[in-house]
Order: C-alpha cells, then sequence, then structure tokens
C-alpha cells in the first residue's frame, strides 16, 4: 500500500517553466504505467500526458503537445512532468496516478493518485 505525492508546483508568469514530481512515500520495485491530470475550478479533470513502465511510449494531450514532457527515472521512482511556455490556461490543480496496463487518457482507469499539486500560471 504506497501513496503518491506530487511536489513542485508553484505560481510562474506566463511563458515560464515548471517542474513537477511524482514519487510514491516508500520505494517501490513495480513501475506503473504513470499519468498526470489536471483539474481547473468548475472543469472537469482531463488528461495531461502519460508514460509507460519503461518509459518507452509517452502520450500528450493536444493543450500541452510541444510544450510539455513526460519521463520517469525508475531507479529514482520518481516521474516527472516538464512544462515550458506555461499559458494562462495551464492553471489547475495537477495529479499524478498509476495503473497497472498500458497507457490510458482517462482518469478512470487509474487505480492510485497524488494528492495534487496547485500549478498557476499568471499574465
Amino acid at each position: 500500500q504506497v501513496q503518491l505525492v506530487e511536489s513542485g508546483g508553484g505560481l510562474v508568469q506566463a511563458g515560464g517553466s515548471l517542474r513537477l514530481s511524482c514519487a510514491p512515500s516508500r520505494r517501490t520495485f513495480s513501475y506503473p504505467t504513470m499519468g498526470w491530470f489536471r483539474q481547473a475550478p468548475g472543469k472537469e479533470r482531463e488528461f495531461v500526458a502519460a508514460i509507460s513502465s519503461t518509459g518507452g511510449n509517452t502520450r500528450y494531450a493536444d493543450s500541452v503537445k510541444g510544450r510539455f514532457a513526460i519521463s520517469r527515472d525508475n531507479a529514482e521512482n520518481t516521474v516527472y512532468l516538464q512544462m515550458n511556455s506555461l499559458k494562462p490556461e495551464d492553471t489547475a490543480v495537477y495529479y499524478c496516478a498509476a495503473r497497472f496496463l498500458g497507457i490510458s487518457t482517462y482518469s478512470r482507469d487509474y487505480n492510485t493518485w497524488g494528492q495534487g499539486t496547485q500549478v498557476t500560471v499568471s499574465s
């Protein structure tokens, strides 16, 4: 029974960058598919990016392609979301999630979630 913990959120001006991290609360030797989702006030939770267990495959929402990059370091038990060229519409709580099957863009397919980290992009 492992919890996910996100970090790295904060305040940034439009055009700036942030790097989010997600790690389990305790070291694990299982490496599931990992996804990032976000939820803005009054909006549905939406898919951002996902990465396969070995990092060999990634997928991005159209809204973040070319700006965000997901990566993982299994030796460190950490998944990252590098966010560049941030826009005000990227403002949301960002959640890390895990599942034991392949990449999915649906939040309902993920089994384990972090508590979220706030990203706020100002004009």
